[in-house]
């Protein structure tokens, strides 16, 4: 393993800590039902724009946007259809929740603006805005630490609800880890903070213990970290059996820094969940993280934080800016001639180079956007995969 450079401009804290959500939290339910939307335009016209958001709350869906595509393509789409079954698929059946599967769903679609419209006619930016894309090698997906482990937390959290593992957890939940540092690296983990609704007749310390065995024990062995049963907090209140929308509102694109590194790379501004490729404040994020990545995971620096910026209606960024806080192996002239050669950061080049165009974005609005194997935007070509650079 090469040795990690210093930190020299990298401004850190003695411990820096990121949060996480389950699949089944107000936010990401909006989340992956503008996102199945998304897959579902794809599927039938990859040329399809969409830009749709949704709203829950007690009782109620309200799904509104913009919507693009062959009138055929259309035709065959039931938007009410495809957001039932997500908020079936993610636990939302019992009545006792009030909001259900079968909650009355509105549905406020139109096309896109005419004015937008003629920039993305043009293979220019569907929006201006700036994208931030960030990878280092405190873990083996070449991502920050804190929010790996809060990503793995709340998908853990999921897994043992769905497979009876712990039955009497209920749908929503969040997950909080506080990672301790030292020269600008992780040394430990030394505070984990779990929050999930469960049912009335099990014990708020029955379900810490358990959640302590099944899921930050096996989760903390896979990094190597670990941290005892008294300095696991679950349910800051105490109290909590009856989650989702009932009791909180949610919004698509409200959890971006969930979405992106935890709070440890700056944040562009731009949800992801819900639009299609020329929308840069999502396609440019993949292409910045796909550049970020690459370059860690070719040993030519151990930080990297790449941005760009987009005006609407142009093809090229007016700002490519790779970033490494001191820890690079090359000099910024060869950091920027690899990045050239990886990717085309024109807005054809991006979608065309990560091949966006078709659907794959549900997997995308919960967990995490980065970090995880199966996208595009996190292949690295000439790597040997499991190596750590």
């Amino acid at each position: 393993m090469v040795k990690r450079q210093k930190n020299k401009n990298f401004p850190f804290y003695k411990n820096f800590t990121s949060e996480s959500v389950c699949a089944g939290h107000p936010d990401k339910i909006c989340d992956q039902i503008s996102d199945a939307i998304l897959d579902a335009v794809l599927a039938l016209d990859p040329q399809g724009r969409v830009a749709v958001e949704a709203m829950v709350t007690a009782n109620r869906v309200v799904v509104a946007g913009e919507v693009t595509a062959a009138a055929a393509a259309l035709a065959r789409i039931d938007l009410k259809q495809v957001a039932a079954e997500q908020i079936k698929r993610l636990g939302y059946t019992d009545t006792a929740f009030n909001f259900t599967h079968q909650s009355p769903i509105e549905v406020y679609i139109h096309e896109q603006s005419p004015d937008i419209a003629a920039g993305v006619d043009n293979e220019g930016a569907g929006d201006q805005g700036m994208m931030f894309g960030y990878a280092c090698c405190e873990t083996p997906e070449l991502m920050p630490l804190p929010i790996m482990l809060a990503h793995k937390l709340t998908q853990a959290m999921d897994g043992v609800r769905t497979t009876g593992v712990l039955p009497y957890l209920r749908p929503d939940g969040k997950s909080q880890v506080t990672v301790n540092y030292k020269g600008g690296w992780p040394v430990g983990v030394s505070k984990v903070v779990l929050a999930v609704p469960h049912r009335e007749d099990v014990e708020v310390e029955q379900v810490r213990r358990d959640l302590h065995v099944e899921v930050v024990k096996k989760v903390l062995g896979e990094y190597e970290q670990r941290i005892p049963e008294k300095e696991l907090i679950v349910n800051g209140t105490g109290v909590w059996h009856i989650g989702g929308p009932a009791s909180d509102t949610g919004v698509t694109g409200r959890k971006i820094v969930v979405d992106g590194y935890g709070g440890m790379a700056r944040v562009g501004g731009g949800a992801f969940s819900g639009k299609d490729p020329t929308k840069v404040d999502r396609s440019g994020a993949y292409a910045a993280r796909y550049l970020a990545k690459n370059i860690v995971a070719h040993g030519l620096a151990d930080r990297v934080e790449v941005g760009l910026a987009y005006v609407i209606g142009r093809k090229r960024p007016l700002m490519e800016e790779i970033e490494t806080f001191g820890t690079a192996r090359v000099s910024k002239k060869a950091l920027r001639e690899f990045a050239g050669q990886l990717l085309d950061t024109s807005v054809r080049g991006i979608i065309e180079g990560l091949d966006l165009r078709r659907p794959l974005y549900l997997k995308t609005a919960s967990y995490g956007h980065f970090g995880r194997e199966g996208f595009p935007w996190e292949q690295m070509p000439g790597v040997q995969v499991g190596v750590t650079p």
